[in-house]
């Protein structure tokens, strides 16, 4: 019986993968009131205790918070998991899938690095035939509705 359980566990890993739709969702990043938002469909399995091997699809609400990490000098992004709409459950154990979700994406996205300042930095050539290092120091990102403004303050060396 034992090597049973085994064998049914091996057979039902417990997985989440991105999807690029779901029920007409797609998974997608949106620039929408201040925020960066990505519905992110995904399906998957999981073996909840005296059930067995379940089935699952859906849409996870997601808000990417933008920040710059002084340490790595880059505007690195966090996905953090809003809401979970399942299908293929029957509502059975929607709270332990949406935790697996916000696992995978902290487990396989997160952080996830959008600009590092060594790309955006760079040597100006002046006319006395010295040049100029224009070094960025920071990073604030601006969300509008439709795009992203990213600014950038420089130090000039």
């Amino acid at each position: 019986k034992q090597s049973a359980n085994k064998e049914q566990t091996n057979q039902c890993r417990e997985t989440i993968k991105l999807q690029r739709e779901i029920d007409g969702t797609k998974t997608a990043v949106r620039f929408r009131n201040g925020q960066v938002t990505a519905p992110l469909a995904f399906s998957g399995n999981y073996n909840p205790p005296l059930i067995g091997c379940v089935e699952f699809s859906g849409v996870a609400e997601t808000v990417i918070n933008l920040e710059f990490d002084e340490n790595k000098q880059a505007l690195i992004g966090r996905a953090r998991v809003t809401n979970v709409n399942m299908s293929g459950t029957g509502g059975i154990g929607s709270g332990v899938l949406a935790r697996m979700v916000q696992n995978s994406i902290d487990k396989k996205v997160n952080p996830i690095q959008i600009l590092a300042t060594d790309k955006i930095s760079f040597v100006v050539p002046i006319q006395n035939g010295g040049n100029v290092r224009m070094k960025a120091v920071n990073v604030r990102p601006e969300v509008q509705n439709g795009f992203l403004n990213v600014i950038i303050s420089y130090q000039f060396q």
